[in-house]
């Protein structure tokens, strides 16, 4: 007995040591991460994605899920090059809010903006922050107007929902808390016909995180899905950013699915439509900045160049910022995804008949 304790709180303390080595290091294995330039002036050839970014300077890695902030990067790197092949860019308002319509519609497209091929739209709430009138009824429209075009037609359709992420840990509950603000119906529909049949049939689920349940989210999905044979799956989850001014107030929403963990260098198996067979929508929210992306774009806008890397990244040690007020913005933030899911799903459906069926 005490040998085996002995063998397990070694392979523990391994573990450990080896878990804090790659958090630290897992910006440097990561294949996706845009860059951005900071400065310095005898760096050597440099490609990104495949392209020469010889510039006379150095590159480091900025941490960002948002297709809209890649973009972004792409030509604060390349200036002269233009609009990228292969992706399309649009802005317009919804219901009073910026919106930002992001396409790739091509493999070359794809490399240079390290996003797989589709539709990213990104809403940005800063309406709803600054307490606007009707802001909240506003932002659930606009949210499930974006998102409906992407939704089997017909109320025949069935969808599971599943919010992705572990809700012990606040920045990382958007997906669990979001489930909770979702009107599932699939159990109605089958038990009250009579009264439910004009809504579509929703599941929802929050499968929990690898290191809680010791199996894969996409394992635990694939049985549902087996077994309820949804039309769509809708995939809910915590995103990170490069700016802390869109944490808790931006929205994406993707036709591509999403990777959980991919962020951290993870490599669970995706969670998109080349998996499941029927298309998988992502709805993202920035709850996070990486502290060394913070740090980059901070001395980057200042206009401070000559910066070690290494000692930056030494010093960064893998963190992570959010608010102070995070608890707050998740849970708000949580309920407008979780609306704004009904209304996409039920057409006609009102705040007011959401709020009812949720009490």
């Amino acid at each position: 007995m005490k040998m085996t304790g002995r063998i397990l709180f070694n392979f523990i303390q391994e573990n450990c040591k080896e878990k804090a080595r790659f958090i630290k290091n897992y910006r440097n294995m990561s294949k996706n991460m845009p860059l951005i330039r900071i400065g310095g002036a005898d760096c050597a050839k440099t490609t990104f994605h495949g392209v020469d970014l010889t510039m006379g300077g150095r590159f480091f890695m900025i941490r960002t899920d948002l297709a809209a902030e890649s973009t972004e990067l792409y030509r604060e790197n390349m200036p002269d090059a233009g609009e990228p092949d292969g992706v399309n860019e649009q802005t317009y308002r919804r219901e009073g809010f910026a919106v930002t319509k992001v396409e790739i519609t091509t493999d070359a497209g794809a490399e240079l903006i390290g996003k797989p091929q589709g539709t990213y739209i990104t809403v940005e709430l800063d309406g709803l922050l600054k307490r606007e009138e009707n802001a909240f009824p506003r932002a659930c429209r606009a949210l499930a107007e974006e998102l409906r075009p992407m939704l089997p037609k017909g109320n025949r359709t069935s969808v599971l929902v599943a919010g992705i992420g572990n809700d012990r840990i606040t920045p990382d509950a958007v997906g669990p808390l979001t489930v909770r603000s979702t009107m599932v119906t699939r159990h109605m529909i089958a038990r009250m016909p009579e009264y439910f049949n004009g809504f579509r049939s929703v599941a929802a689920v929050s499968p929990g995180v690898l290191g809680s349940t010791g199996i894969e989210t996409v394992e635990i999905l694939r049985g549902i899905a087996e077994h309820m044979h949804p039309s769509a799956m809708i995939v809910v989850d915590a995103l990170a950013s490069r700016r802390m001014a869109r944490v808790c107030r931006t929205v994406q929403i993707a036709d591509t699915g999403l990777a959980p963990g991919s962020g951290l260098g993870g490599d669970s198996e995706p969670v998109n439509q080349e998996t499941f067979g029927i298309p998988v929508i992502a709805l993202g929210v920035p709850a996070v900045v990486d502290s060394l992306t913070l740090t980059l774009d901070t001395l980057h806008d200042s206009g401070i160049d000559n910066i070690d890397e290494e000692q930056l990244r030494a010093a960064s040690g893998g963190m992570i910022v959010t608010p102070k007020d995070i608890d707050a913005r998740v849970t708000d933030v949580s309920k407008l995804l979780g609306y704004a899911l009904n209304m996409a799903l039920h057409e006609e459906i009102t705040i007011e008949d959401i709020d009812l069926y949720l009490s």
